[in-house]
């Protein structure tokens, strides 16, 4: 289990994610890292995913795929995706969920076949989703930047969520 944010204020958007893999009720691993910068054809997107590392390394290969057939198209590389996702009969059995950005769009693309994009610039996915998605919301009217936002939300999150922790990675991308 885990939490992954996203966040998009001014020019920036950020994804960070806590480091804690659980299996049932027990933390295996508390520093893992699961946002990722992809640079394929050298153009940069950050994403995070929540779900199974393996099935979420899967899903970000075929991504990075779909990128490099569509240079500087993420909305077209994440439609691709999902699409391929859902009627996939390999693919349908993945267990994850990702948010990627370019800078420009922030996108959740789900199993199945959804790639959303958020109302209100704060998406959030995992077990403490829920809770990083409201106090991100909370804090988008103050004067505060993406990051500041995205880190205080984990924060609050890994207070609530037993999933959760703070140990984050954070990826930053700019328009």
């Amino acid at each position: 289990m885990t939490t992954i944010i996203g966040v998009r204020k001014g020019n920036d958007v950020v994804i960070a994610g806590d480091g804690q893999v659980s299996v049932g009720q027990t933390v295996m691993k508390g520093t893992a890292h699961k946002v990722r910068r992809l640079s394929p054809g050298g153009n940069d997107v950050i994403c995070g995913f929540a779900g199974s590392t393996a099935d979420a390394f899967t899903l970000l290969e075929r991504l990075e795929k779909k990128l490099e057939a569509t240079p500087g198209q993420l909305a077209r590389a994440s439609v691709e995706l999902a699409k391929d996702w859902r009627t996939d009969k390999y693919l349908q059995k993945l267990e994850a969920m990702l948010i990627v950005s370019d800078g420009k769009d922030l996108f959740v693309i789900t199993g199945a076949g959804d790639v959303l994009e958020p109302e209100h610039d704060v998406t959030a996915i995992g077990s403490g989703g829920n809770y990083a998605l409201a106090a991100g919301r909370a804090l988008m009217d103050q004067d505060l930047d993406a990051e500041t936002i995205a880190r205080r939300a984990m924060v609050i999150a890994s207070e609530i969520c037993v999933y959760t922790n703070g140990n984050l990675t954070v990826e930053t991308i700019s328009s």
